[in-house]
């Protein structure tokens, strides 16, 4: 296995309506950044790889336009995946042991203001038994936070004590969108979105990009002071079907983190991409992870929540913490699909 780094990460402000730009505009300066900030020329990075949502973008090979952010000259080898962009820095880092490459650049965008989220991505849902009742994303996870209010011990105080924290320790991200001091006692006496979930239990409606750059072995300690090592790196998914599965628990995430060699007792931090309050509570005890480990220091996907980039960020922002020497080894998780269906754990670590 080939050392592989992440020696440089930019994203864009989380903002509630992007209107001044396009998704392409959104992206190009996230692109430059990441690519000025990674010390390689442009002409040197040996393989790209987006991802993006057609739903989201409305038409089918949406991710073709971002191409148009990557600059026509030089030529590159370029590829997409319609996942978080999380999955686009997988298909790099397997570029990179397989010697295809020596470095290579992930990014993301979503843009999730035009439409009516909800309804978009109920579109993805099975056509025949979920789609007619209208099965979309805050729906499933109400009923994923009510089987684990009722099967676990967790409670709905958990739940805003989650949302609470997050949203202030984003008072420190200028890239969050969503920040403040909560009262937990304030929280509870909000009224039901969806129940059992409030609004502060709910991510924020997110337009945003990023950008990481990857690189191995001595280039990586050349370009970069402090490189975040990939020391651990691996996806899983479950089915398709929430009524299929235990929504209480994910299975796939503890998978995942086993064979991307978690040990919860030699980490600083974790960066959870938990969109909702309570799937926090559930990676946590998936991954093991106890009070002793410092869970989005960022804010997470509560305080921004761009579709499809959300999980990168959470990989940009443990290598960030890394290479800022706030933490040694810190925990980075990425998810897709509805109630926790796809995910992926990455261990990053500085020397």
């Amino acid at each position: 296995m080939r050392d592989v780094a992440v020696v440089s990460f930019a994203q864009a402000p989380n903002v509630r309506r992007e209107n001044l730009r396009n998704e392409v505009e959104m992206l190009i300066p996230v692109v430059h950044e990441a690519v000025e900030k990674s010390g390689i020329p442009k002409q040197e990075i040996g393989f790209t790889c987006s991802g993006s949502s057609d739903y989201l973008a409305g038409q089918s090979f949406s991710f073709v336009m971002a191409v148009d952010a990557l600059g026509a000259w030089p030529p590159i080898a370029e590829s997409h995946v319609e996942m978080d962009g999380a999955w686009a820095l997988y298909e790099a880092w397997i570029k990179i042991q397989c010697g295809e490459a020596d470095s290579a650049l992930a990014c993301s965008f979503g843009r999730s203001s035009p439409g009516a989220v909800r309804e978009t991505l109920t579109l993805q849902m099975d056509p025949y038994t979920l789609l007619p009742l209208g099965a979309d994303p805050v729906s499933l996870a109400a009923l994923q936070a009510r089987a684990l209010l009722e099967k676990s011990e967790h409670t709905e105080r958990e739940m805003a004590e989650v949302a609470a924290r997050s949203r202030r320790d984003a008072l420190g991200n200028e890239f969050a969108q969503l920040s403040g001091d909560f009262d937990v006692d304030e929280l509870l006496a909000q009224p039901y979105f969806v129940s059992p979930l409030r609004v502060h239990d709910c991510p924020p409606i997110s337009d945003g990009a990023a950008a990481i750059v990857l690189a191995a072995d001595d280039l990586a300690r050349e370009v970069c002071e402090k490189p975040a090592w990939i020391r651990g790196i691996d996806h899983r998914i479950e089915s398709h079907q929430p009524g299929l599965r235990d929504l209480t628990q994910s299975p796939s995430t503890k998978l995942a983190g086993e064979k991307a060699g978690v040990d919860p007792a030699n980490l600083d931090a974790a960066e959870l991409h938990a969109p909702f309050s309570h799937q926090e509570l559930i990676l946590r005890d998936a991954l093991g992870l106890g009070d002793e480990v410092a869970v989005n220091r960022s804010g997470g996907a509560l305080a921004a929540n761009s579709i499809m980039v959300a999980g990168l960020t959470r990989i940009g922002e443990a290598a960030n913490q890394i290479s800022s020497g706030k933490s040694r080894r810190v925990l980075a998780h990425a998810t897709s699909g509805p109630c926790l269906q796809q995910n992926l754990v990455c261990v990053l670590e500085g020397e």
